[in-house]
């Protein structure tokens, strides 16, 4: 086993696309970290769940848990919008809250079980140029190549997410300090901030270990004290790096960089092999 780090940060997101928790632990389960997206918001008019790619503002707004998930349930979270003010989202004025703000009427569901397919299904794109559809929800300008969707889980074509959860892919996202410092070196004005890629766990790199360390650790497993992590595979990236939200601007040129120089992908998609506890400062080894 090789020690690559340590965990510098820990993200959970109450509500897909809102503003995360940074955590001091987390419990981790086949699930991810308990509670991770176990909130998210469903488009009427489109009739499909979606997140900040379609409802940009939803980065503006934040969601905490009002007492700490376990591993099968998804908590009433506060939500806080950009106007300051808060309701539960398990509130009789969340959906209409949340429409006004929005601009569209949408609803808010708690994560369901496996066996309710119906809420992740697909709904019709919103323009019929699925090229350019795809361009859009993926910031793709027309001269940049578009990701290889065939490397995602074929569910994932027809649903929004994986049965049983709300994450576009996979239940955890791994991000290193080497790829943040490597791209940062490539784009000196740009800000790599944690916060545009929405990570579970960031590892601060141990010297000598540079460059896009994750995207070569496809098919190992990290592991963080009991906790073992499977890495599947590099994060492709869309277009949500480069919005705004509080504290990061507006700014496409990180996702150019990301496309330019690093296959269109940053950080990466894994799976949980053993469940446990993981903490700040807790070693990081790759087996």
């Amino acid at each position: 086993m090789q020690v690559i780090g340590t965990v510098k940060e820990i993200w959970r997101y109450p509500v897909k696309s809102m503003a995360g928790e940074r955590l001091k632990s987390a419990k981790v389960s086949a699930r991810g970290i308990y509670g991770d997206r176990g909130w998210a918001i469903r488009d009427e008019k489109a009739g499909e769940i979606r997140n900040a790619r379609k409802l940009p503002m939803l980065l503006h707004c934040t969601a905490v848990y009002m007492r700490e998930p376990n591993a099968d349930d998804a908590p009433p979270a506060q939500i806080t919008l950009p106007d300051g003010t808060t309701f539960r989202s398990d509130s009789t004025e969340a959906n209409a809250r949340l429409s006004e703000l929005l601009g569209r009427s949408v609803s808010i569901w708690p994560v369901q079980p496996p066996s309710e397919r119906e809420l992740l299904k697909r709904g019709a794109p919103d323009n019929p140029d699925m090229k350019a559809e795809m361009r859009e929800v993926f910031g793709r300008l027309e001269n940049e190549p578009l990701p290889d969707f065939s490397t995602l889980p074929a569910q994932i074509l027809e649903f929004t997410s994986p049965f049983g959860t709300f994450f576009d892919a996979f239940p955890f996202n791994v991000l290193t300090t080497a790829s943040l410092n490597t791209l940062s070196a490539h784009n000196p004005t740009a800000d790599f901030d944690t916060r545009r890629f929405r990570p579970n766990v960031l590892i601060e790199t141990k010297s000598g270990i540079e460059g896009l360390a994750e995207a070569e650790w496809s098919g190992r497993t990290l592991r963080i004290g009991a906790t073992r992590i499977k890495v599947e595979m590099p994060t492709v990236r869309c277009v949500i790096p480069t919005l705004d939200q509080p504290g990061v601007k507006k700014d496409p040129s990180v996702l150019r960089t990301i496309v330019r120089d690093a296959a269109q992908n940053l950080g990466a998609y894994a799976t949980i092999a053993s469940g446990g506890t993981i903490a700040l400062g807790d070693e990081v080894t790759l087996e």
